[in-house]
C-alpha cells in the first residue's frame, strides 16, 4: 500500500507541476472564495480506474475538496452516468479538472482495454500479460489499470525478472553461460526463442518459463506438443483482439501484449461544475 501511495503521489506531484507551474492564470479571474459543486460524467461504456488518482489531484490542491463517488475502480459505467460528485472552493475544482480527468482517462482505457482481450480469452487457461511498453513516469499506474481490468502483470522493470535474448546469449557468449551467471540473481528466469530448433534448446536449459517470439498459431501449437507440459510457455508479438482468441487456443499458457498499454484510447469524460455560493 505505501508503493501505491508513494507512485500515486509522485505521479500526481509531477502532472500538477507540469500543468499549474506558477499558477492558473485564468482560475485567477474567478473570485476566490466561490464555492461550487461539480459532476464527473462518463461519455463512454467503460471500465473506471483511476480513482485514487484522482483524488489525490484534489487532495494536494486543497484537501478541503470533498469527492463522492458512485463506483469504485473495476466497475463497469455507461455513458451518460455522473460518476463521482464533488464540491468545494471553485478555485481547486477549476484548476484540478484537467490533470484529474487526464488520470481517470487514461487509466480506465487500459483498463478497459485488457478487459476486452481477457474477455476473448475466458474460456482458456491463458493468461493475459502486459509489457513495459507504458507511458514514461506512469509505468505503475498502468500496470495497475491492467490488474483492474483482470490482466496479470509481467516484469515491472529491467530489475525484477531476468529476459534473455539472442542478443544477451551473443554478447555473454554461450547460452549456458548466460543461464548459469542468471541463476546466480535467483530471480525468475524467462528465454526468448524465434523458432522451434531454438525451442528444442531451450528447453534443455533449467529456466521457469520460455518465450516463443513471433510464432504463428500452428507453431505455437507445435511448441505446446513439444514441451508437454514441463514449462510454462508465452506467445509475444503480433496479437491483436481478433486473433487473441485463435492464439489461446493453441494452449499456451501466457500471451504478452504491448497493445494493452500502448494502443489505448482515451475513455471521454467531463465535468459539469455549478456555482452554489458566490463570495461578494
Amino acid at each position: 500500500m505505501n508503493n501505491k501511495n508513494n507512485e500515486i503521489t509522485k505521479n500526481v506531484k509531477n502532472a500538477l507541476e507540469e500543468d499549474v507551474g506558477s499558477g492558473d492564470v485564468t482560475t485567477d479571474l474567478v473570485e476566490s472564495h466561490t464555492i461550487a459543486e461539480a459532476t464527473l460524467i462518463s461519455r463512454d461504456n467503460a471500465i473506471l480506474c483511476g480513482i485514487d488518482w484522482f483524488n489525490e489531484v484534489f487532495n494536494q490542491l486543497d484537501n478541503s475538496v470533498e469527492i463522492k463517488w458512485n463506483f469504485s475502480d473495476g466497475d463497469k459505467i455507461k455513458a451518460n452516468q455522473t460518476v463521482c460528485n464533488i464540491s468545494g472552493p471553485v478555485h481547486s475544482i477549476l484548476t484540478g479538472e484537467r490533470t484529474a480527468i487526464n488520470f481517470i482517462q487514461t487509466l480506465s482505457a487500459v483498463s478497459t482495454n485488457v478487459a476486452a482481450f481477457v474477455n476473448r480469452v475466458k474460456n482458456t487457461k491463458t493468461e493475459i500479460l502486459d509489457t513495459r511498453k507504458t507511458i514514461p513516469g506512469l509505468r505503475y499506474a498502468q500496470k495497475y489499470a491492467v490488474t483492474v481490468g483482470g490482466g496479470t502483470n509481467h516484469r515491472k522493470g529491467l530489475y525484477d525478472e531476468i529476459l534473455i535474448k539472442e542478443n544477451h546469449i551473443l554478447a555473454s557468449g554461450s547460452i549456458e553461460k548466460t543461464i548459469k551467471m542468471a541463476k546466480e540473481k535467483k530471480l525468475r528466469i524467462t528465454i526468448e526463442v524465434e523458432d522451434l530448433n531454438q525451442l528444442e534448446n531451450a528447453l534443455k536449459t533449467d529456466v521457469d518459463c520460455i518465450m516463443l517470439d513471433n510464432f504463428t498459431p500452428t507453431n505455437i501449437q507445435k511448441a505446446v506438443k513439444m514441451t508437454k507440459g514441463k514449462i510454462k510457455l508465452e506467445a509475444s508479438g503480433n496479437t491483436n483482439i481478433h486473433n487473441v482468441h485463435t492464439i489461446a487456443g493453441t494452449g499456451v499458457d501466457f500471451i504478452s501484449i504491448g497493445a494493452l498499454t500502448k494502443n489505448i484510447e482515451a475513455i471521454d469524460f467531463s465535468m459539469s461544475v455549478n456555482l452554489v455560493y458566490v463570495a461578494r
